[in-house]
């Protein structure tokens, strides 16, 4: 966990990891250097941290190198960092009953259950697996009959797309893209 921990802890590193993990091709070194606007050596030696660590792998076809991310490594480093905890219940407790005893709990009371809105202070949405299965019962309704472990995990707003929407005025009533557009909007 060390050495991962080593790897994040360069800016230039983070950004190397931020552009392989969003290409949807392997990319060459040159161009990962070329990217982040330094020498091609300089970028070997940060790639070799990362590959010592395990996030990125490279394969070499003649003298290019050609990269890739290893996602499931960060994965891994990340789910160690998570607290854990041991708790004992009666069988048959909710699984909601269960996260009041280990933790502080916000939820939000839907139709079909409780959901998950805070855990510990941390406001987001949560999902949760149960011995690596993702239940499809709300927290209130599943109910705890073995010993089992549980992991919640917070979805996180990580941006995987940007897109700047312009918008071209036209005559109310004209047809743009198959769609009856009008300028107020509706």
């Amino acid at each position: 966990m060390n050495t991962i921990a080593k790897a994040l802890s360069s800016k230039t590193r983070l950004e190397m990891m931020r552009i392989l993990s969003r290409s949807k091709e392997p990319l060459h070194i040159t161009g990962l250097a070329r990217k982040l606007g330094i020498s091609v050596p300089v970028a070997a030696r940060h790639v070799e941290v990362l590959e010592e660590a395990g996030l990125v792998t490279r394969r070499r076809c003649g003298r290019t190198h050609i990269l890739e991310a290893s996602s499931e490594r960060l994965l891994e480093f990340m789910d160690g960092l998570c607290e854990r905890l041991e708790v004992e219940v009666d069988e048959g407790c909710s699984l909601l009953d269960v996260l009041k005893l280990t933790s502080a709990v916000e939820v939000r009371r839907e139709r079909d259950g409780a959901l998950l809105v805070s855990l510990d202070g941390e406001k987001g949405y949560y999902i949760y697996e149960v011995n690596g299965s993702l239940p499809a019962k709300p927290l209130d309704l599943y109910l705890i009959r073995e010993d089992s472990v549980v992991k919640l995990k917070q979805l996180l707003p990580v941006a995987r797309k940007e897109i700047s929407v312009k918008v071209r005025r036209s005559r109310k009533g004209s047809i743009r893209a198959g769609r009856e557009s009008r300028v107020d909007g509706a």
